[in-house]
């Protein structure tokens, strides 16, 4: 594979700032980690110092997406895929860090009332291949058959996923349970390896790793760092609907605009709503700013399953987190404490 990581100018930092004399900003992107394009903006003082944090990062968020990838076989590694073969027949030891996040997602399935659940991997693999066909072949889309998605919908309960942490295992008490951990794997993985950096002392790094924007502590002057809340529509000249200061601290993205096919004319995106099993039509976009990206990627879906009203309930009992939502018309609807990191 491939590991050269090229230089670029990352879109999501808007303005630049002079770095001290010994402090330069540096700049990498990857491609092959979590399907989804990848930017890195890093203050070192060296060169070789910002390739070893690049490649540190890239060999990590790497790791973690063999663990978390349900759609392939990894040699060597012990991860959703394995579990998803095998779990419902016996239970299955698995590596630590997936084990965790497991245990992580049961809990967001419950501060979620459901909204966000790696159990429905079955409903999810009907969408999923849906999708893959209608982009290969547009003239024959089609949607899931609503008998098979109800069918499949009755092997969505998380309390089905059988954690046993003393061994360290994993079992379905439900044979035809299948984990599907799009909806909080990358948030995960991207706080893991902020947890890292931050424990080695590491200060002045953005990641961006597809919607999920992870600051790890300042730019060299002591100023947070400024990122762009992405545009949903697609053909606006206007690239960010806002610009936030973020400072060791997450800003995570679900919306509908991007993951999508056609059907006789009618778009329809990646995020299903457990209750109609359909796409969910409340919201063109929300943003979530939380300092831990695991749980701002949880909220981020749920948010987006939500009607406005719910979903504004959930963050206002949260305080450590905060949203914009963007109405299905445009209209931007923001929490107190997200207003407050708007720079514009």
């Amino acid at each position: 594979m491939k590991r050269l990581l090229a230089l670029m100018v990352c879109i999501l930092l808007l303005t630049s700032c002079a770095a001290s004399a010994e402090t330069q900003r540096y700049t990498a992107s990857f491609l092959d980690v979590f399907d989804t394009a990848s930017q890195l903006v890093i203050y070192a003082d060296s060169q070789e110092e910002a390739n070893r944090l690049a490649q540190l990062i890239y060999s990590e968020l790497l790791r973690y997406h063999k663990l978390f990838d349900q759609y392939n076989d990894w040699p060597q590694v012990t991860g959703v895929y394995e579990v998803n073969q095998k779990a419902a027949a016996e239970p299955v030891t698995v590596e630590a860090e997936l084990f965790d996040l497991l245990r992580f997602a049961k809990e967001m399935a419950v501060l979620t009332d459901g909204k966000t659940n790696i159990a429905m991997g079955s409903v999810l693999k009907l969408w999923h291949q849906a999708r893959e066909d209608g982009l290969n072949h547009p003239e024959s889309a089609y949607l899931p058959d609503e008998d098979a998605l109800k069918q499949a919908a009755q092997h969505t309960n998380p309390d089905d996923l059988v954690l046993d942490e003393e061994k360290g295992t994993v079992f379905f008490a439900d044979p035809a349970l299948q984990l599907d951990l799009g909806a909080i794997a990358k948030g995960y993985a991207v706080e893991q390896v902020a947890k890292m950096l931050e424990a080695d002392g590491v200060n002045g790094v953005l990641l961006s790793i597809g919607g999920n924007v992870r600051a790890i502590g300042v730019r060299p002057d002591g100023t947070a760092f400024p990122v762009g809340v992405q545009n949903p529509d697609l053909q606006s000249e206007q690239n960010h609907i806002a610009i936030i200061s973020l400072k060791n601290a997450s800003l995570v993205t679900s919306g509908s605009y991007q993951r999508f096919y056609t059907v006789n004319g009618q778009q329809y995106h990646h995020i299903i709503d457990p209750v109609t099993l359909m796409p969910a039509r409340h919201l063109w976009a929300v943003s979530v700013v939380t300092k831990d990206s695991g749980l701002a990627d949880a909220l981020s879906t749920a948010l987006f399953n939500l009607p406005l009203e719910d979903g504004q309930q959930l963050i206002a009992s949260l305080p450590e987190a905060e949203a914009l939502w963007v109405l299905m018309d445009g209209t931007l609807m923001a929490s107190d404490g997200f207003q407050s990191l708007m720079i514009q």
